[in-house]
């Protein structure tokens, strides 16, 4: 199983996004909040928005690109209350 993932984190009074994809989601949010993950969410403290199950790895980075590239979409579930 593979995962794509949207998560936030609140900088002053801007809420940022991060979108992408793991075949362990929570070790990999864990990461992402102990500064082990990309680059950009180092030293945030990020909260699952949103993620998408599917069973191959070809299929979620097709799904994470789409995701990545729609500003549109990634906003409207970045401000959509959970």
């Amino acid at each position: 199983m593979y995962y794509v993932y949207l998560i936030v984190a609140k900088i002053k009074n801007k809420t940022i996004s991060y979108v992408g994809y793991t075949n362990n989601l929570d070790k990999r949010i864990m990461l992402h909040n102990k500064s082990k993950g990309a680059k950009f969410t180092r030293g945030k403290k990020w909260k699952l928005k949103y993620y998408k199950t599917y069973n191959s790895k070809k299929e979620a980075m097709k799904e994470e690109f789409i995701l990545k590239k729609n500003y549109k979409l990634r906003n409207k579930i970045k401000f959509n209350k959970k």
